[in-house]
């Protein structure tokens, strides 16, 4: 690997910037691609978003009979779950099964402890200041499941000014009409609610905490692993609140 390439792609890592080394099999000529940042692209780009958005490297042949090695970069996994609740203990277990680094962000010493959540980072801090310290990425999924717009509401507003991957909150409909009532008045839009999870988790029927753990990690997976699919669900699911709200 050529020096400058090397070099690149080690600030490109430290930058927990998702990136792709494509090495031609025949030649050894290495480039870097960054499909989460580029829309559409060749054949090439789009063979590198699929193992990046799989995390498997792989060789691929192009159409061109050329046969590429794309070696996956991304970032670690990371789930920040905001609310040292019910649902919080089995989600975090899951999602470090699932391969996240988990924090949880809850300034009420009496729920977020060591006893509750063995071997998972705990922030003790306001949601927001939680936010700051945890620096979420385009790798990270974020959960708020405490039901108190004290806690949930400044998370979200710091959330939804970076690119994380997933956000979800626990809440019923109206709860979450609520939310975004109270998200519209600092600012934000529709292009931003339809990035929000809400209620959070699958439509499965859950009924207690681990049963709503699983719902919620079977949304973030599909939020990862089909992303495309993901937003399109989203936007279906705020489009038939939106015309349930004008039929009442």
């Amino acid at each position: 690997m050529k020096t400058d390439l090397l070099a690149q792609l080690l600030l490109d890592r430290a930058a927990k910037r998702q990136v792709v080394l494509a090495t031609d099999m025949a030649t050894g000529d290495g480039q870097l691609l960054y499909p989460a940042e580029t829309a559409g692209g060749d054949e090439l780009v789009a063979a590198a978003r699929r193992v990046m958005v799989a995390d498997k490297s792989g060789i691929v042949e192009l159409a061109d009979g050329r046969r590429v090695f794309l070696h996956v970069h991304n970032p670690a996994l990371r789930m920040l779950i905001v609310g040292a609740v019910h649902i919080a203990q089995p989600l975090s277990q899951m999602a470090v099964l699932a391969g996240y680094d988990v924090a949880i962000v809850d300034p009420r010493r009496e729920f977020a402890s060591q006893d509750r959540f063995p071997g998972v980072t705990i922030i003790d801090a306001w949601p927001d200041d939680g936010v700051d310290q945890f620096a979420p990425d385009r790798r990270t999924a974020i959960v708020t499941l405490t039901h108190d717009p004290k806690l949930d509401d400044p998370a979200l507003i710091k959330v939804l000014r970076t690119d994380v991957f997933y956000i979800g909150c626990l809440g019923s409909n109206r709860t979450h009409g609520k939310r975004l009532e109270r998200l519209a008045a600092e600012g934000f839009g529709e292009a931003d609610f339809a990035r929000i999870h809400g209620p959070v988790g699958l439509d499965i029927g859950a009924k207690s905490p681990a049963e709503i753990a699983i719902s919620i990690m079977g949304e973030i997976t599909g939020a990862l692993r089909r992303p495309a699919s993901a937003v399109a669900k989203t936007v279906a699911k705020a489009a038939a609140k939106a015309a349930a709200k004008a039929a009442e």
